[in-house]
């Protein structure tokens, strides 16, 4: 293929922009901007990148309309090193300079993490500041008894050294007798008076945890994410590195909390004594007990309570000042931290949900075969607490590590992808990150450089052909959910502290994890509630005590940072801090409307706890009619004049966005059928535009108006979606109904197959009477990746109709059409179906360019023998992290397997 000079393809690319823009300039769709595009975490193997390749990858980005890249560097590639580039070398940083250079210049952006793989670490922390734990040595002491050694921590459990902080006494009669201050060194000389003790020695011991896939010169310890002290620290070398870059990168990224047994720091006790209103050294026994029993319970809710309270303030709040202070936003993954998920997203300026996995949709055509996936965890009320805490907040976009793991290496399709991607921004997100893309330069041979967890979107995967086509659909819906507000009327409170205040087996560390959603979500009141609200067609956000402390009341609405609410529901608790309820109190004293489905029983943690559970309950005694639990709680919403968007129940999901007094609605048909019918909108007296995202088609629709609502003339078939943006008149042309005039009729006769590129190598042409998998053809064909060309001549079944639905039938994977070499559009989504307009008289030629996925062509390179997997540290795993091997596949169907058809279609009047 020719190559054309950078200047050149950069002055195309700016010609095609501003003409698409001109264009645009009369359509109400938003201005298009690389926000609204989807962006890409852009893994960089050993950062083994150069100048051409950069500027070749980026440009690939950008004409497949990726917005942005997030730089994460991982381990190498074997073969590579002496191209390997240590990670903030001034290589490394001209290397990032130049890729910003490039990125700027194609209006696209950069993003970056803040260390190599994860979590945050690096040869830099030293072990004072590294990831730290609790390590508790016994001694048990008899009356009279002297106790004369060194104190030492267990060597075959501690791999690196643990510092003795204290050593503290329990006497068996209750007493408690603090021995920090009679040692000399860590030496004890001390003599047990009166009755038995045990004497406990605390020690700051270290978790030893590494980063993570780390990339060359970004190994090292992790670091302590509960000190400011080890924070500062680790920023030096980045301030040292942004000197003079401060602004150049769009966001810093910290991605999800994998900082695994750490449940201390240094300071913890003097903290903790700040934080709780007690000293924890004498308490040791209780917070230590191995039984579940409320005195320790309460005692170790306190201690999560505080490693929640140091990560949110010592951490994460001053990252995000850090970074502010350089001019650079924070996109953070709060989920699988051990601390209250709503503020700690909301910490950030960017707060960012992950998919993992793939999810079930009851949409007809839609594959998930059992032997390709992993069981999805994009639960839709774990995906909320990001958006919830963006909402709250009033941070203005929530961002999605989207499609991890969605299906095996080489196996995902773009149809695939779709209803993943819908699922996320029907719960908030705004700003997806495709997870992901793996620089690889030209000198590599396919498949090039692979991550071992992700899609890879770039130009070595066949996918790459139609992706822009997903990226131009998430782009449109991006567009219209990054107008205005999120429109969730009602509040949940999230009762952490019955999470908290369990035994958890004994266990003081206890993370919110995506993949262990039972432990601490399914089953409880707040996961019930929130399923039911959203089922019955109610907006929810979630809700945390420290945001309910920032709440007011402004004209009866619960007024927060990020907006106003119509009601605020509490669950059934059994523990509420006393502030939480005061503050609820004080709300509801001043107009707010509180739905109590159940009253606390007490408040969490040990200080002084019985005093603040009387006054719990003599609060609760003295406004028993406010605070009285409600029965049915739609019936309270209803007398509260908060309706529900009745359309769920006709089987769509929606969300809602409100903008200069207007709402926009987001809806998507997952169901298993058509629906067509007038679709209600709890608003009233409007005129109403629909938008397809998948075409950019618009107009104003067929309305049915009254005080209460307004509604919506709607078809929409199983796997389609529409916005709806309503206006008080009709401002557009008006929507295309249409309506099919009799039967499908199926396109019959000789397929011309041609193979126009891919690999290993083009297989023969083709002709075929009978549709079906292209690998069945021949040998060349099974082995084949890539894209192929089927031609039909047929005959115009009705020279009278006007237009035509194409309908494709099982396509593998993607299909660009054209009739009489007219283009048409891109089929790559279920349902495979374009509109023709008017056919011919007499003989028609359409034309298909098919694109399988690049399975089969991997199959054969691993039959044949041929090694591709040549990457350092985890190398490449299969989808449940065990030994790649594509040698078991069978081949994957591919091309045009029908059946084919065309119907004939009249505007609707």
């Amino acid at each position: 293929m020719k190559q054309y000079p950078f200047r050149i393809l950069f002055a195309l690319s700016m010609l095609i922009s501003s003409t698409t823009f001109a264009q645009e300039t009369t359509s109400p769709w938003p201005k298009s901007t690389n926000i609204n595009q989807p962006w890409a975490r852009w893994w960089w193997m050993g950062s083994a990148v150069d100048k051409p390749n950069l500027k070749k990858s980026l440009l690939d980005f950008h004409n497949a309309g990726i917005g942005g890249v997030e730089i994460t560097p991982i381990y190498g590639v074997k073969g590579e090193e002496n191209n390997f580039i240590d990670y903030l070398s001034p290589k490394w940083m001209e290397m990032l300079d130049y890729t910003i250079k490039v990125a700027d210049s194609l209006h696209m952006q950069v993003d970056m993490v803040l260390g190599t793989g994860w979590p945050y670490g690096g040869s830099h922390v030293t072990l004072p500041n590294a990831a730290t734990k609790l390590v508790i040595e016994k001694y048990p002491l008899k009356k009279n008894e002297i106790f004369d050694k060194e104190i030492t921590f267990d060597p075959t459990k501690e791999k690196t050294p643990a510092t003795l902080l204290y050593v503290v006494a329990y006497g068996s009669n209750g007493t408690y007798i603090n021995l920090t201050d009679l040692l000399k060194g860590n030496l004890l000389q001390w003599k047990a008076k009166k009755t038995d003790y045990t004497i406990y020695a605390v020690f700051s011991g270290k978790t030893g945890q590494q980063v993570k896939r780390a990339a060359p010169g970004g190994k090292g310890y992790t670091v302590d994410h509960y000190s400011e002290e080890a924070l500062n620290a680790y920023v030096v070398p980045f301030n040292n590195a942004f000197k003079g870059r401060e602004g150049k990168i769009r966001a810093i990224f910290n991605d999800s909390y994998e900082v695994y047994g750490t449940d201390f720091t240094p300071r913890f006790f003097e903290e903790f004594k700040t934080l709780r209103g007690y000293d924890l050294k004498e308490q040791l026994p209780l917070l230590l007990n191995e039984t579940d029993n409320e005195t320790g319970n309460r005692i170790r809710s306190d201690y999560r309570q505080t490693l929640s309270d140091l990560l949110l303030n010592k951490f994460d709040k001053s990252w995000t000042k850090w970074a502010n202070d350089k001019n650079f936003k924070t996109k953070l993954q709060a989920h699988g931290s051990p601390g209250n998920l709503i503020d700690i997203y909301a910490s950030a300026d960017i707060p960012e949900c992950e998919t993992f996995g793939s999810m079930p949709f009851d949409i007809p055509g839609f594959r998930r075969e059992k032997e390709d996936i992993r069981e999805g965890d994009a639960d839709p009320i774990m995906l909320k607490f990001s958006s919830s805490a963006a909402h709250i907040s009033g941070k203005p976009l929530v961002s999605s590590e989207t499609f991890t793991w969605l299906r095996e290496h080489f196996k995902t399709a773009l149809s695939q992808c779709k209803p993943e991607a819908e699922d996320l921004m029907l719960n908030g997100v705004n700003h997806i990150f495709l997870h992901g893309s793996t620089y690889s330069p030209t000198r590599a041979a396919w498949p090039g450089w692979k991550f071992y967890a992700s899609v890879n979107f770039n130009a070595n995967n066949t996918i790459w052909e139609d992706a822009p086509s997903l990226f131009s659909y998430i782009a449109n819906c991006q567009s219209m959910l990054q107008q205005g507000k999120a429109d969730n009327e009602i509040l949940l409170y999230w009762p952490i502290f019955d999470t908290w205040d369990k035994y958890q087996k004994g266990s003081l560390f206890f993370q919110f994890k995506i993949h262990s959603l039972s432990e601490w979500l399914y089953g409880t009141s707040f996961y019930d509630t929130t399923k039911s609200l959203m089922k019955k067609g109610y907006g929810v956000d979630f809700i945390s005590d420290n945001f309910i402390a920032e709440a007011k009341v402004v004209d009866g609405k619960i007024s927060l940072p990020g907006g106003t609410f119509k009601s605020l529901i509490i669950p059934s608790c059994k523990k509420m801090p006393l502030a939480t309820l005061q503050k609820l109190i004080e709300l509801q004293k001043a107009g707010a409307k509180i739905i109590f489905e159940g009253l606390p029983e007490s408040v969490p943690g040990f200080y002084d706890y019985k005093k603040q559970e009387q006054q719990l309950q003599a609060i609760l005694a003295a406004n028993k009619t406010s605070v009285n639990p409600v029965s049915d709680i739609f019936k309270a919403l209803d007398e509260a004049q908060i309706f529900p968007e009745t359309l769920v129940n006709s089987g769509l999901k929606f969300t809602r966005r409100t903008i200069d007094g207007e709402k926009i609605y987001y809806l998507v048909n997952h169901s298993s059928k058509t629906i067509e019918d007038f679709i209600p909108l709890q608003i009233g007296n409007k005129e109403v535009v629909i938008f397809d995202p998948l075409t950019r088609d618009y107009g104003n629709a067929v309305v049915q108006k009254s005080a209460n609502n307004t509604l919506v003339k709607l078809k929409i078939e199983p796997g389609q979606s529409y916005f709806l943006k309503t206006e008080n008149t009709a401002s557009q042309k008006k929507w295309n109904y249409y309506e099919k005039t009799s039967d499908a009729v199926t396109l019959n006769g000789k397929w011309q197959i041609s193979f126009d590129k891919g690999g290993p190598k083009l297989p023969p042409a083709a002709t075929v009477t009978n549709l079906e998998s292209w690998t069945k053809l021949s040998p060349e064909a099974e082995a084949f990746s890539g894209t192929a060309t089927y031609t039909l001549q047929f005959n115009n079944p009705n020279a009278k109709t006007d237009n035509w639905n194409l309908n494709l039938g099982d396509v593998r994977e993607s299909a660009k059409v054209w009739l009489n070499n007219e283009f048409i559009g891109t089929a790559w989504s279920v349902p495979y179906q374009l509109k023709l307009g008017k056919l011919k008289p007499g003989k028609n030629t359409l034309k298909i360019q098919v694109t399988n996925l690049a399975a089969n062509r991997v199959r054969d390179m691993e039959l044949k023998g041929q090694e591709w997997k040549i990457f350092y540290e985890i190398n490449m795993v299969d989808k449940d992290y065990n030994k790649f091997d594509a040698t078991k596949w069978n081949p994957m169907p591919s091309g045009l397997l029908g059946p084919i058809t065309i119907t004939p279609l009249k505007q609707q009047n």
